[in-house]
């Protein structure tokens, strides 16, 4: 099992979205970086940290855990779709999602200004000045010190 990031706006899809909705495909990602990570490294029972960025309060919001590893992201196939992609081909498909079920809704959630307080995160990816990608992994060390923050551990190991 691994810990990822995953980022999302909350006016587009929020953890109350996924609650709601108990599961998601993770579409849309058009970053051949975070593409590869989402097609090649996460996998079925991976856990994932759900945080809303681009937002008054950018913060670490809850849990999901991936429940189908990847496939092609039909929404490039779609010439109606704001994520259609012209080159891409069902034989050749360019963009992938992974489906997510909703965990948990922190009780506490832990914010970006939060996460740059704790001398744990100094080395967090997501406080790297530059950091535009919409998922990447955790450290189990990271993953950790986020949960404690919100006081939220729920016994993953």
């Amino acid at each position: 099992m691994h810990y990822w990031l995953f980022k999302t706006e909350p006016r587009g899809y929020s953890i109350d979205d996924l609650k709601r909705d108990k599961r998601t495909l993770w579409s849309g990602v058009r970053n051949y970086q975070a593409r590869n990570m989402l097609r090649d490294e996460v996998k079925k029972g991976d856990v994932v940290i759900f945080y809303h960025s681009s937002c008054a309060v950018p913060s670490a919001v809850g849990l999901a855990e991936v429940t189908r590893e990847s496939f092609p992201d039909e929404t490039q196939f779609d010439s109606e779709s704001e994520y259609f992609d012209a080159t891409a081909t069902k034989e050749n498909p360019r963009w992938f999602v992974v489906e997510v079920k909703f965990k948990e809704k922190f009780t506490h959630e832990v914010s970006l200004t939060q996460m740059r307080k704790s001398p744990a995160l100094k080395d967090f990816r997501l406080l790297t000045p530059g950091n535009r990608l919409s998922l990447f992994p955790l450290s189990k060390k990271h993953f950790e010190t986020i949960m404690k923050l919100g006081d939220d551990h729920i016994g993953i190991s």
